[in-house]
């Protein structure tokens, strides 16, 4: 099964905004490490939005 490559391009884009990593740093991620890297950046936005 591949991964939606719409998706794909979404965690690169939101990982890449981020913590302005490489293309190539990023891709070398495993799926799973890439998916907890999106979700620990979304919670330290919503943590830093709610601080104000």
């Amino acid at each position: 099964m591949t991964y939606a490559t719409d998706r794909l391009h979404e965690e690169i884009a939101y990982i890449a905004y981020h913590f302005h990593w490489s293309l190539e740093d990023i891709l070398d991620l495993e799926h799973g490490d890439r998916r907890r890297y999106t979700e620990q950046i979304t919670s330290l936005v919503t943590r830093a939005a709610a601080e104000g």
